[in-house]
């Protein structure tokens, strides 16, 4: 069975850093397209950034190009999210996800995690 856990989210000020971790377990991570998705407050999730398999392939929404980094260790089953200079409107839950294709929506994936918060104040 397939599980996905996130963790490293929490509460920060504007300008800080935070790195989220998802750890995978139950089949082999480098045959998943994974990604990291967000629902801010009161709005639907949408991608954040997405990785292929092999880590070959990466795509980030404009809202985070420059900032965020999504980077993934096969060897370790996980991937990672590295998130600089946060802002409040990055304020989200935050989700892994895993799938067959590198697609945008959530409903190119196949497996989630249950999320981990982060909240950016000013």
């Amino acid at each position: 069975q397939v599980q996905l856990v996130e963790s490293g989210g929490g509460l920060v000020q504007t300008g800080d850093s935070l790195r989220l971790s998802c750890a995978f377990s139950g089949r082999a991570v480098s045959t998943f397209a994974m990604a990291w998705f967000r629902r801010p407050p009161g709005r639907a999730r949408w991608l954040v950034a997405s990785i292929s398999g092999a880590g070959d392939n990466i795509v980030y929404a404009d809202s985070v190009k420059g900032r965020f980094t999504i980077s993934r260790d096969n060897a370790k089953n996980a991937i990672y999210l590295q998130m600089n200079d946060l802002k409040p409107d990055d304020t989200a839950v935050y989700y892994c996800a895993a799938g067959g294709l590198q697609g945008r929506t959530v409903g190119d994936y196949d497996y989630w995690g249950q999320g981990t918060q982060v909240t950016v104040f000013s």
